[in-house]
């Protein structure tokens, strides 16, 4: 790995004490303590533009997070009143239409289990209970009204304020099938936003005659029985969008003085005052949103005119990430497998172009690579699962002439040995999880080219588990053998789809930035990395949370055909093929996410 002076161009300062600044980034040896310290104090706020809805959108339905935020309704063009789309953290997809097309509606919940009710034309007191797929009528507001704000769950939601003829200050709250009236606000109001839950709910914002020119920055809190004033807004406006909760509100957007002022203002909420905060790039109203705090949220649609822009919230400590440059394998190569660790990796098999399939294994201890022993036969494009010391090598393509292999090898750390073998000779499939309860799954096959099939092994033999949705080669797997990760691969085109394998049956996770094959992946179901593939190659490297995935720093050198190891904070990658698409390459990098604080390495 790079020394620190090679990476900065200084040394490390000595200290006998806590340095005295406070860069990002920053490392110092404390004397005193003898401990090296370093300062991760990376912090980011503000607004990123995120995926164009299919259609734009204005006065409509909101509900969930920011990377899984639903669109319901509004008022745009046919079919946008019954329109529904769900949002994965980068791209929109249509859902299943509402079945009363309306606008001015509110929505509580989330994408799997969201709630809309009220809105227009007319005063509608129609509510709908969405489920993921599709929508069903639920039990009617108790008063029809438009331009209605709320928040809380499918199960236990709030409705409040909007316009019954007239504005209004009454509260409802639902139980998963009727509504039933609770405490009035205590002012009067429309067009406002709402956040929180049925007990602990948030309204802000709207329009109420009773203020200069309509505008409203009033705030009340709602306990489940009564409303109480809170802080004011420090822009009055109406139409506006928000989220959160009742201590941690995010509000944006919308129609304020002088007339024709579309607002891009933010302020966030900490359950007593407001703050504001950076600036929406697009200023408008009828703008919605989807927040579970006030540090990630959503907004979307509004105009004018009818919007389809989305812009993503973050706010707070950003964690810090990078790769350095670990140390080279002995063996240059592509299309290898490997298990374990960063600081005790394992790489086996793969290609070079000077011979035939290799069966060279190597071991790594977080600096360097050391032969290990030697695979029974030689192996391109295997799985590998495990660590380093108990690690499994899994089908291939072997020589002589090149073909599928059944073959499973079992490492001891010295040796490897023969295991069970898979019930078919398959190779380009994925593997994740122990030497005793590994799976494998995907792959090409004779006569199938993208194999669906799921093995799970024992410690001695292979049992079929449920089927991929999507048969592929050349994806990403992580996880464990009871919660996996298939990303990516070729299905035979590039895809960008994740599944996630329970133990019994794989479905649909979120889908990766773009769609990649030839890459490598490492981490558990809830905290995943990949990293690299191609083609074109690239050095991207990608978190998921099991949900969603996220942008991080890149690889210092793009490849495919490389191998994986190690955990979402601390991966390894090693060997594959050079953006030029031929040189094989030795070359390994250590990933790793710190932060957000001052972190102590203590030393012995």
């Amino acid at each position: 790995m790079a020394t620190y002076k090679e990476i900065v161009g200084t040394a490390v300062t000595n200290i006998a004490g806590d340095s005295p600044t406070t860069v990002d980034g920053d490392i110092w040896y404390n004397s005193s303590a003898t401990n090296f310290k370093f300062n991760l104090t990376t912090s980011f706020t503000g607004w990123t533009s995120g995926g164009t809805m299919p259609s734009g959108v204005n006065s409509g339905g909101g509900c969930g997070t920011q990377t899984a935020g639903l669109s319901f309704g509004g008022n745009g063009a046919p079919p946008s009143e019954t329109a529904t789309y769900e949002y994965n953290g980068s791209s929109w997809t249509a859902g299943g239409a509402l079945t009363t097309g309306r606008k001015d509606l509110a929505g509580a919940g989330t994408q799997t289990a969201g709630l809309g009710f009220g809105g227009a034309p007319g005063t509608l007191n129609a509510t709908e209970e969405y489920n993921g797929s599709s929508w069903t009528n639920g039990g009617n507001l108790t008063t029809g009204r438009r331009e209605i704000a709320g928040g809380g769950t499918q199960t236990a939601g709030l409705a409040f304020g909007g316009n019954d003829g007239s504005k209004t200050n009454a509260t409802e709250e639902y139980n998963g099938s009727s509504w039933t009236n609770g405490g009035n606000m205590t002012t009067a109001r429309r067009q406002l936003a709402g956040a929180g839950t049925q007990t602990a709910g948030l309204g802000f914002g709207g329009y109420n005659d009773g203020v200069s020119g309509g505008y409203s920055g009033a705030t009340e809190e709602y306990d489940g029985s009564s409303w109480t004033n809170g802080g004011t807004m420090n822009t009055a406006r109406n139409q506006l969008g928000g989220g959160g909760t009742q201590s941690a509100g995010l509000g944006f957007g919308g129609y304020s003085s002088p007339p024709g002022t579309y607002q891009n203002a933010t302020e966030l909420y900490d359950g007593s005052s407001w703050t504001t905060s950076s600036n929406m790039a697009t200023g408008r109203s009828g703008v919605r949103g989807a927040a579970a705090t006030n540090a990630a949220g959503l907004a979307f649609g509004g105009g004018p005119p009818d919007a389809g822009a989305t812009e993503e919230f973050t706010s707070g400590a950003s964690p810090f990430a990078a790769w350095a440059t670990g140390g080279n394998m002995a063996t240059a190569r592509n299309k290898l497998a490997g298990c374990g660790t960063q600081t005790a990796g394992l790489g086996f098999g793969g290609y070079n172009p000077s011979g035939p399939p290799l069966n060279l294994t190597e071991e790594y201890n977080g600096s360097s690579w050391t032969n290990g022993g030697n695979l029974p036969v030689a192996k391109e494009v295997a799985g590998g699962a495990g660590t380093q010391t108990a690690a499994l090598c899994i089908g291939g393509v072997i020589p002589g002439p090149p073909h599928h292999s059944n073959l499973t090898e079992e490492y001891n750390g010295t040796a490897w040995t023969a295991g069970g073998n898979l019930p078919l000779e398959q190779s380009r499939g994925m593997a994740c999880g122990t030497q005793t309860a590994g799976l494998y799954f995907g792959g090409s096959q004779a006569p199938t080219p993208k194999a669906v099939a799921t093995y799970e092994y024992d410690g001695s033999s292979w049992t079929n588990g449920g089927n991929l949705t999507t048969g592929r080669t050349d994806a990403a797997g992580f996880g464990t053998q009871t919660a996996g990760v298939c990303a990516g691969g070729r299905t035979p085109s590039l895809t960008n789809v994740t599944e996630e394998y329970n133990g019994t049956a794989w479905t649909g996770g979120g889908n990766t930035p773009t769609p990649i094959g030839e890459l490598a992946g490492a981490g558990t179901q809830t905290a995943g990395l990949v990293f690299g593939g191609g083609y074109p190659i690239v050095a991207t490297t990608s978190l998921y949370d099991g949900s969603s995935w996220t942008a991080t720093s890149s690889m210092n050198t793009a490849r495919r055909y490389l191998a994986g190891a190690g955990t979402q904070t601390a991966g390894l990658a090693f060997g594959g093929t050079l953006a030029d698409n031929s040189t094989r390459t030795a070359a390994t990098e250590e990933f790793s996410q710190f932060g957000p604080s001052t972190e102590t390495i203590t030393t012995s």
